[in-house]
């Protein structure tokens, strides 16, 4: 299947570096479209703009388009659709945003423009907490609202805890990468890719399709994933780290940022409660305070519990007690709760399992016991 010309032209036009989207429609305008960009002999490009720009050179112009022409034979053979940004399927969010990319590669059937968009973004040292947060926040998102979408980065940790959260609850996930569509990175997130996508959720890029692994681009990439949300909510964070950029990106672009507290001690939690201190992000423990941050309207349900809650009549007194215990204690093993209880070490071990069975605790390593709820 061939590629039109204007779609030629537009991925031609995505190899011009350093041009914002502002100045990319400036110039459009001031020359009379994207056709005219490259059929106008270069000294009237260059009078029409109003300076003797590189990239408008008839050399420059002739390579970009040869470069576009090879990339559209990918694109005309391979599941990827290739969105400009005046693209009705282009990501509305992103538009606004002065750095957005000429072009967005899209794999898979996902709207960029679905009705809520939620960046779930973090360490990728992911603690059992921040999992288990997120999985959490994005089932209870799935139940309070109709047509939300999540967006990370298929990193590591927090990123793909977000993207399986999402498979898990059928809600459409998007990930942002960082490098052409002819690879996955990591290696170990292509199934989840493949899944995303095959469960109608896409995976994203403004790099064209031979573009390496290159680590400088992990960063840029994070601004569409800030860009394309109504709200980036930072799980865990040490102080610094590519969450915390996109939290920064997200509020230069007016938009809000939400995290997610921790304790003091907990290196994974530093970057959050700094951004909660400084006033750069609202604190969230759950996503009923998220959708009060944004003024969403949770869809009429009957029956139903949030995912976040429980209800205590249904414990024990014993797990009632274990439960109170971990809320006080976190990370406590079974000799130090048979010391504090006096709760025998048979029926405390039984107990304690009943509450791991029924996902309210969870076992780490070396013997300890974490609170989920």
């Amino acid at each position: 299947m061939s590629m039109n010309y204007a779609t030629v032209q537009q991925l031609a036009l995505s190899q011009i570096k350093g041009l914002s989207a502002v100045d990319l429609h400036r110039i459009l305008e001031a020359v009379g479209g994207v056709d005219r960009y490259f059929d106008l002999p270069q000294a009237e490009l260059w009078r029409l703009i109003g300076g003797t720009r590189s990239f408008c050179s008839d050399s420059e112009r002739k390579r970009m388009l040869s470069w576009a022409n090879v990339e559209a034979q990918f694109l005309a053979n391979a599941p990827v659709d290739a969105l400009f940004i005046d693209s009705d399927d282009y990501s509305r969010r992103l538009a606004q945003c002065e750095d957005a990319p000429a072009v967005l590669y899209r794999r898979g059937d996902c709207s960029l423009n679905s009705m809520y968009t939620v960046a779930i973004v973090g360490t990728r040292n992911a603690t059992v907490y921040g999992c288990d947060f997120t999985k959490r926040l994005v089932a209870d998102l799935n139940t309070m609202l109709d047509n939300v979408v999540i967006i990370s980065g298929l990193a590591y940790g927090i990123d793909v805890s977000a993207h399986k959260a999402a498979l898990a609850e059928g809600v459409p996930t998007i990930g942002v990468v960082a490098h052409g569509m002819r690879t996955i990175y990591p290696a170990d997130h292509r199934d989840v890719a493949a899944r995303m996508v095959r469960q109608g959720g896409a995976i994203v890029t403004e790099y064209p399709s031979n573009a390496p692994v290159f680590r400088g681009n992990f960063l840029a990439r994070n601004r569409i994933i800030a860009g394309m949300s109504d709200v980036t909510v930072v799980v865990e964070s040490d102080s610094h780290g590519g969450a915390l950029v996109t939290a920064t990106l997200a509020n230069a672009y007016g938009r809000d940022v939400a995290a997610v507290p921790g304790r003091v001690t907990d290196r994974y939690s530093r970057g959050c409660n700094k951004l909660i201190t400084d006033q750069k992000a609202a604190l969230i423990r759950s996503a009923e305070d998220l959708l009060e941050l944004m003024s969403w309207e949770p869809k009429a349900t009957e029956g139903t519990q949030s995912s976040f809650d429980f209800n205590p009549s249904q414990l024990s007194n014993e797990q009632t007690t274990i439960v109170n215990y971990l809320r006080l204690h976190p990370d406590s093993s079974l000799n130090d709760m048979v010391n504090e209880l006096s709760i025998p070490y048979s029926t405390l071990s039984s107990r304690v399992m009943d509450l791991e069975m029924n996902d309210l605790i969870v076992s780490l390593p070396g013997g300890k016991f974490q609170l989920k709820i």
